[in-house]
Protein backbone atom coordinates (compact mmCIF):
# COMPACT_ATOMS: atom_id res chain seq x y z
CA UNK A 1 0.00 0.00 0.00
CA UNK A 2 1.23 3.47 -0.94
CA UNK A 3 0.03 6.57 0.88
CA UNK A 4 1.16 10.13 0.18
CA UNK A 5 0.81 13.12 2.46
CA UNK A 6 0.65 15.97 0.00
CA UNK A 7 -0.47 19.47 -0.89
CA UNK A 8 -1.48 20.44 -4.46
CA UNK A 9 0.83 23.46 -4.69
CA UNK A 10 3.92 21.94 -3.12
CA UNK A 11 6.56 21.43 -5.85
CA UNK A 12 8.15 18.69 -3.75
CA UNK A 13 4.85 16.84 -3.57
CA UNK A 14 4.20 17.45 -7.27
CA UNK A 15 7.40 15.73 -8.33
CA UNK A 16 6.56 12.63 -6.27
CA UNK A 17 3.07 12.58 -7.75
CA UNK A 18 4.60 12.75 -11.25
CA UNK A 19 6.71 9.68 -10.47
CA UNK A 20 3.66 7.82 -9.15
CA UNK A 21 1.80 8.73 -12.34
CA UNK A 22 4.68 7.79 -14.65
CA UNK A 23 4.70 4.35 -13.04
CA UNK A 24 0.88 4.16 -12.98
CA UNK A 25 0.87 3.30 -9.29
CA UNK A 26 -2.24 3.45 -7.14
CA UNK A 27 -1.97 5.42 -3.92
CA UNK A 28 -4.02 6.98 -1.15
CA UNK A 29 -3.96 10.76 -0.78
CA UNK A 30 -3.77 12.56 2.55
CA UNK A 31 -4.16 16.33 2.14
CA UNK A 32 -1.98 18.45 4.44
CA UNK A 33 -3.14 22.06 4.73
CA UNK A 34 0.13 23.98 4.75
CA UNK A 35 -1.55 27.37 5.12
CA UNK A 36 -2.91 26.19 8.47
CA UNK A 37 0.41 24.55 9.39
CA UNK A 38 -1.09 21.06 9.63
CA UNK A 39 2.41 19.87 8.75
CA UNK A 40 3.50 20.91 12.26
CA UNK A 41 0.87 18.90 14.13
CA UNK A 42 2.34 16.26 16.48
CA UNK A 43 0.74 13.36 14.62
CA UNK A 44 2.33 14.48 11.35
CA UNK A 45 5.72 15.16 12.93
CA UNK A 46 5.77 11.53 14.07
CA UNK A 47 5.77 10.57 10.39
CA UNK A 48 8.02 13.37 9.19
CA UNK A 49 10.14 15.03 11.93
CA UNK A 50 11.07 17.84 9.51
CA UNK A 51 7.44 18.89 9.23
CA UNK A 52 7.37 19.16 5.44
CA UNK A 53 5.46 17.53 2.60
CA UNK A 54 5.48 15.11 1.02
CA UNK A 55 5.73 12.00 3.13
CA UNK A 56 5.36 8.62 1.46
CA UNK A 57 4.14 5.72 3.57
CA UNK A 58 4.84 2.35 1.96
CA UNK A 59 3.40 -0.67 3.76
CA UNK A 60 3.26 1.34 6.98
CA UNK A 61 6.82 2.69 6.80
CA UNK A 62 7.41 6.40 6.16
CA UNK A 63 9.91 7.64 3.56
CA UNK A 64 10.74 11.36 3.66
CA UNK A 65 12.53 13.95 1.51
CA UNK A 66 11.06 14.25 -1.97
CA UNK A 67 14.17 13.43 -4.02
CA UNK A 68 14.81 10.40 -1.83
CA UNK A 69 11.18 9.36 -2.30
CA UNK A 70 11.52 9.68 -6.09
CA UNK A 71 14.58 7.41 -6.16
CA UNK A 72 12.94 5.04 -3.67
CA UNK A 73 9.92 4.64 -5.94
CA UNK A 74 12.13 4.13 -8.97
CA UNK A 75 14.04 1.40 -7.13
CA UNK A 76 10.95 -0.23 -5.63
CA UNK A 77 9.01 -0.16 -8.93
CA UNK A 78 11.64 -0.46 -11.70
CA UNK A 79 9.06 -0.63 -14.49
CA UNK A 80 9.21 2.58 -16.53
CA UNK A 81 12.65 3.38 -15.12
CA UNK A 82 13.37 7.07 -14.61
CA UNK A 83 17.11 6.87 -14.00
CA UNK A 84 19.72 6.66 -16.76
CA UNK A 85 22.01 3.65 -16.75
CA UNK A 86 25.15 5.50 -17.89
CA UNK A 87 27.17 6.56 -14.81
CA UNK A 88 27.89 10.06 -16.15
CA UNK A 89 24.24 10.72 -16.98
CA UNK A 90 23.24 9.36 -13.58
CA UNK A 91 25.70 11.69 -11.87
CA UNK A 92 24.32 14.66 -13.83
CA UNK A 93 20.78 13.65 -12.89
CA UNK A 94 21.71 13.72 -9.22
CA UNK A 95 23.50 17.05 -9.60
CA UNK A 96 20.30 18.59 -10.96
CA UNK A 97 18.28 17.01 -8.17
CA UNK A 98 20.72 18.38 -5.61
CA UNK A 99 20.50 21.83 -7.18
CA UNK A 100 16.72 21.68 -6.91
CA UNK A 101 16.83 20.66 -3.25
CA UNK A 102 19.55 23.06 -2.14
CA UNK A 103 18.87 26.16 -4.24
CA UNK A 104 15.77 26.10 -6.43
CA UNK A 105 13.34 24.85 -3.80
CA UNK A 106 14.15 27.56 -1.21
CA UNK A 107 13.99 30.10 -4.03
CA UNK A 108 10.58 28.87 -5.12
CA UNK A 109 9.40 29.08 -1.52
CA UNK A 110 10.56 32.69 -1.27
CA UNK A 111 8.51 33.58 -4.36
CA UNK A 112 5.41 31.48 -3.75
CA UNK A 113 5.10 31.57 0.03
CA UNK A 114 4.31 35.32 0.40
CA UNK A 115 1.51 35.02 -2.16
CA UNK A 116 -0.06 31.72 -1.13
CA UNK A 117 0.81 30.89 2.49
CA UNK A 118 1.41 34.29 4.10
CA UNK A 119 -2.20 35.59 3.83
CA UNK A 120 -3.57 32.84 6.09
CA UNK A 121 -0.93 33.55 8.73
CA UNK A 122 -1.56 37.28 8.53
CA UNK A 123 -5.16 36.54 9.49
CA UNK A 124 -3.94 35.34 12.87
CA UNK A 125 -2.68 37.40 15.77
CA UNK A 126 1.03 38.10 16.04
CA UNK A 127 1.26 35.75 19.02
CA UNK A 128 -0.48 32.96 17.10
CA UNK A 129 1.80 33.46 14.09
CA UNK A 130 4.93 33.33 16.20
CA UNK A 131 3.73 30.26 18.08
CA UNK A 132 3.25 28.42 14.78
CA UNK A 133 6.54 29.57 13.27
CA UNK A 134 8.42 28.62 16.44
CA UNK A 135 7.37 25.01 15.89
CA UNK A 136 9.23 24.72 12.56
CA UNK A 137 12.00 22.20 13.32
CA UNK A 138 14.76 23.55 11.06
CA UNK A 139 16.21 26.94 11.98
CA UNK A 140 17.02 28.15 8.41
CA UNK A 141 13.47 27.43 7.24
CA UNK A 142 12.01 28.91 10.42
CA UNK A 143 13.97 32.16 10.07
CA UNK A 144 13.24 32.41 6.33
CA UNK A 145 9.50 32.13 6.95
CA UNK A 146 9.72 34.74 9.70
CA UNK A 147 11.31 37.15 7.21
CA UNK A 148 8.69 36.34 4.59
CA UNK A 149 5.89 36.90 7.10
CA UNK A 150 7.36 40.22 8.16
CA UNK A 151 8.38 41.62 4.78
CA UNK A 152 6.46 39.62 2.17
CA UNK A 153 7.93 40.12 -1.30
CA UNK A 154 10.19 42.83 0.11
CA UNK A 155 12.16 40.19 2.03
CA UNK A 156 15.82 39.93 0.95
CA UNK A 157 15.23 36.25 0.16
CA UNK A 158 13.12 37.27 -2.84
CA UNK A 159 15.97 39.05 -4.63
CA UNK A 160 18.23 36.03 -4.28
CA UNK A 161 15.40 33.72 -5.36
CA UNK A 162 14.87 35.53 -8.66
CA UNK A 163 18.60 35.43 -9.37
CA UNK A 164 18.75 31.68 -8.65
CA UNK A 165 15.79 31.05 -10.95
CA UNK A 166 17.33 33.06 -13.76
CA UNK A 167 20.71 31.34 -13.50
CA UNK A 168 19.01 27.95 -13.37
CA UNK A 169 17.11 28.77 -16.56
CA UNK A 170 20.32 29.79 -18.35
CA UNK A 171 22.11 26.62 -17.22
CA UNK A 172 19.17 24.52 -18.38
CA UNK A 173 19.17 26.23 -21.78
CA UNK A 174 22.82 25.24 -22.20
CA UNK A 175 22.18 21.65 -21.09
CA UNK A 176 19.22 21.24 -23.43
CA UNK A 177 21.40 22.21 -26.38
CA UNK A 178 23.13 18.84 -25.87
CA UNK A 179 20.13 16.50 -25.62
CA UNK A 180 16.34 16.39 -25.73
CA UNK A 181 15.83 16.11 -21.96
CA UNK A 182 17.93 17.39 -19.07
CA UNK A 183 20.62 14.70 -18.93
CA UNK A 184 20.02 12.63 -22.07
CA UNK A 185 17.47 12.01 -24.79
CA UNK A 186 15.29 10.18 -22.26
CA UNK A 187 12.95 11.68 -19.65
CA UNK A 188 14.45 11.18 -16.17
CA UNK A 189 14.14 12.17 -12.53
CA UNK A 190 16.09 15.33 -13.38
CA UNK A 191 13.15 16.46 -15.52
CA UNK A 192 10.63 15.28 -12.92
CA UNK A 193 12.31 17.29 -10.18
CA UNK A 194 12.71 20.49 -12.19
CA UNK A 195 9.29 20.70 -13.87
CA UNK A 196 7.21 21.62 -10.78
CA UNK A 197 9.32 24.72 -10.22
CA UNK A 198 8.25 25.97 -13.64
CA UNK A 199 4.64 25.28 -12.71
CA UNK A 200 5.14 28.00 -10.09
CA UNK A 201 6.34 30.42 -12.78
CA UNK A 202 3.45 29.45 -15.05
CA UNK A 203 0.69 29.72 -12.45
CA UNK A 204 1.69 33.28 -11.54
CA UNK A 205 2.06 34.36 -15.18
CA UNK A 206 5.80 34.98 -14.92
CA UNK A 207 6.83 33.13 -18.09
CA UNK A 208 8.81 36.18 -19.23
CA UNK A 209 11.49 34.76 -16.93
CA UNK A 210 12.39 32.26 -19.66
CA UNK A 211 10.98 33.80 -22.85
CA UNK A 212 14.50 34.28 -24.28
CA UNK A 213 15.38 30.62 -23.64
CA UNK A 214 13.46 28.69 -26.31
CA UNK A 215 14.87 25.28 -25.38
CA UNK A 216 13.64 25.68 -21.80
CA UNK A 217 10.23 26.86 -23.02
CA UNK A 218 9.97 23.84 -25.35
CA UNK A 219 11.17 21.48 -22.59
CA UNK A 220 8.50 22.68 -20.16
CA UNK A 221 5.82 22.46 -22.86
CA UNK A 222 6.81 18.82 -23.42
CA UNK A 223 6.79 18.15 -19.67
CA UNK A 224 3.27 19.57 -19.44
CA UNK A 225 2.22 17.46 -22.40
CA UNK A 226 2.98 14.22 -20.59
CA UNK A 227 0.00 12.32 -19.21
CA UNK A 228 1.75 12.10 -15.84
CA UNK A 229 1.93 15.88 -15.57
CA UNK A 230 -1.69 16.35 -16.55
CA UNK A 231 -2.86 13.73 -14.03
CA UNK A 232 -0.68 14.74 -11.09
CA UNK A 233 -0.20 18.50 -11.43
CA UNK A 234 -2.41 20.27 -13.98
CA UNK A 235 -5.68 18.79 -12.68
CA UNK A 236 -5.06 20.44 -9.32
CA UNK A 237 -5.36 23.86 -10.97
CA UNK A 238 -8.98 24.29 -12.09
CA UNK A 239 -9.93 27.55 -13.85
CA UNK A 240 -10.96 29.40 -10.69
CA UNK A 241 -7.64 28.57 -9.01
CA UNK A 242 -5.71 29.60 -12.13
CA UNK A 243 -7.47 32.97 -12.19
CA UNK A 244 -6.75 33.58 -8.51
CA UNK A 245 -3.06 32.70 -8.87
CA UNK A 246 -2.63 34.80 -12.03
CA UNK A 247 -4.17 37.75 -10.19
CA UNK A 248 -1.74 37.29 -7.31
CA UNK A 249 1.15 36.92 -9.73
CA UNK A 250 0.20 40.03 -11.68
CA UNK A 251 0.26 42.14 -8.53
CA UNK A 252 3.72 40.81 -7.68
CA UNK A 253 5.25 41.04 -11.16
CA UNK A 254 6.62 44.55 -10.75
CA UNK A 255 8.78 43.37 -7.84
CA UNK A 256 9.82 40.16 -9.62
CA UNK A 257 10.64 41.93 -12.89
CA UNK A 258 12.73 44.54 -11.07
CA UNK A 259 14.84 41.80 -9.50
CA UNK A 260 15.02 40.02 -12.85
CA UNK A 261 16.36 43.18 -14.50
CA UNK A 262 18.97 43.59 -11.77
CA UNK A 263 20.04 39.99 -12.32
CA UNK A 264 20.57 40.71 -16.04
CA UNK A 265 22.49 43.89 -15.22
CA UNK A 266 24.76 41.99 -12.83
CA UNK A 267 25.65 39.44 -15.52
CA UNK A 268 26.27 42.17 -18.10
CA UNK A 269 28.70 43.91 -15.76
CA UNK A 270 30.48 40.74 -14.68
Amino acid sequence: MLELYTHPMSPCAQKVRIVLAEKKLEWIKHHVDLSQKENLRPEYLKLNPLGVVPTLVHDGRPVIESSVICEYLDDAYPNTGLKPTHPYQLANMRLWMKHVDNKLHPSCGALQWPLVMRPALMGKSEAEREALLARIPEKPRRERQRRLVKFGLEAPDVVDAVHVYRQTILDMEAALAQHRWMVSDAFSLADVCLAPYFQTVLQFGWTLMYEDCPRVADWFLRCRGRESYEDSVARDFPPEVQIDLLTKGESAWRTISTHLASSSDSRANA
